[in-house]
């Protein structure tokens, strides 16, 4: 396959002539909150002329008041599958999974706005089994990671990552399974 997103992810290609479905290597499941989430509404105030008419007008008329939803801070976690058999149907390669892991660390370095200015990739924990079919259930080796609030502050909001304790069960790992942590 020529495009690293279909050899990733996948496609379904019936757009013109159907060429069929590509079951890709790569699922990614839902993010979840660790904790629940503590929205915040702020005032924001637009001070800029935008009009030929606010412009002639400088009596502070070209004030806009607003409101915005924001969440202070969140920690979620998201799980990750990758299948190696579907990864030799495809052609995904090792190459590709480097670039993949290098875009899960990056992703958010690139791409800041208001709403996500400080947003960033915190922990990459990869399991990785010594048989293409896997040594172990993924629901397994999920449950050796846990992630718990730091003693004495789970009485109030979470205001960034230090307040928060994330550790790997390694010694209890299956056999065949290695954990390895990539941020």
């Amino acid at each position: 396959m020529n495009f690293f997103d279909v050899r990733s992810f996948g496609a379904v290609m019936s757009t013109g002539v159907n060429c069929g479905q590509v079951r890709g290597p790569i699922q990614v499941a839902f993010a979840t909150s660790i904790d629940p989430v503590v929205p915040m509404e702020i005032s924001i105030t637009r001070m800029t002329v935008t009009t030929e008419k606010e412009a002639e007008d400088q009596s502070g008329a070209n004030r806009t008041m607003g409101r915005k939803h924001i969440i202070p801070y969140d920690l979620y976690r998201v799980h990750g599958f990758i299948s190696a058999k579907l990864a030799e149907r495809t052609g995904f390669s090792e190459a590709d999974l480097e670039l993949l892991w290098r875009s899960l660390i990056n992703m958010f370095e690139h791409d800041r706005a208001a709403a996500r200015g400080e947003i960033s990739a915190r922990k990459l924990i990869v399991f990785k089994h010594e048989h293409a079919m896997g040594n172990a259930p993924a629901h397994v080796l999920f449950d050796r990671v846990k992630v718990s609030r730091v003693q004495g502050e789970a009485d109030t909001p979470a205001r960034s990552f230090a307040d928060y304790q994330v550790t790997v069960d390694a010694e209890a790992l299956p056999p065949g399974v290695s954990v390895n942590s990539l941020i």
